[in-house]
């Protein structure tokens, strides 16, 4: 598979029924939902103005979550996750997706938009993630980014595409990240090498991100893998040190 930018990881031909993705609760998600639901989230996200220069916050850990990641990268905007409350004076921010219940804690800068998933919000200026994906077109038209496109930030760095692919390379030959060799989150997506080692390295090297949540909400062993993000031990035989991740 030819991957010169992290949206080639969602084109059309990648949509099979291998699992994507398992939530906190052990369900799970093939490549073909992974797909068709960030192509619609990027959809969804287009009409609050996301688009390539601009910085949209994510807050949460969950499949809401990255999919507003994932939409985000399609449009070639630039993905902070759980940005800090006061981002009136951040020029760039343009929406942020959080759940529905958090987004009022929240200062934007003028004409930034709030978009709410869980529940549905009462506020009309307030946008539903859940309901607006659902109905969008299930479809992307082919995209051409630059590799030095900003892909994240947290606020006191940006990575690019390729410097993102570069290091997601690396993890996978070290580690032996194989296809269908699932990957437990047990880090938080703030830290940029959560997100590199976590969710891009299962995906380009064709196996399932796993949200492990709190371990009190379903069977821990629904939610296990081969490999783990952590700075501490794990259950998984593997793990994957975020100081092990490499970035500028």
């Amino acid at each position: 598979m030819n991957v010169g930018t992290v949206d080639d990881l969602f084109t059309r031909e990648l949509r099979d029924d291998r699992t994507g993705l398992v939530d906190a609760t052990g369900r799970e998600y093939d490549y073909h939902w992974l797909c068709t639901s960030s192509w619609k989230a990027g959809n969804f996200l287009r009409h609050s103005g996301v688009r390539e220069g601009v910085t949209v916050g994510v807050v949460g850990d969950g499949p809401f979550a990255l999919l507003a990641f994932f939409g985000t990268t399609l449009l070639e905007g630039t993905t902070r996750f759980d940005p800090p409350m006061n981002l009136a004076e951040v020029d760039d921010f343009r929406a942020l997706v959080a759940p529905v219940e958090s987004l009022e804690n929240f200062e934007l800068p003028r004409g930034a938009q709030r978009i709410g998933y869980g529940t549905r919000p009462d506020a009309p200026d307030v946008h539903h993630f859940d309901a607006g994906l659902w109905s969008e077109n299930p479809s992307f038209p082919p995209l051409s980014t630059d590799p030095e496109t900003v892909l994240l930030t947290d606020g006191d760095r940006t990575v690019t595409h390729r410097e993102v692919l570069d290091e997601t390379r690396r993890i996978i030959e070290e580690a032996g990240l194989e296809a269908n060799d699932r990957v437990v989150v047990r880090a938080p997506l703030s830290d940029l090498r959560t997100v590199v080692a976590g969710v891009i390295a299962p995906l380009l090297a064709g196996g399932g991100i796993v949200l492990s949540g709190n371990d009190s909400e379903t069977d821990p062993e629904a939610k296990r893998g081969a490999y783990a993000v952590s700075s501490e031990s794990v259950p998984e035989p593997n793990r994957i040190d975020p100081d092990s991740v490499s970035l500028p």
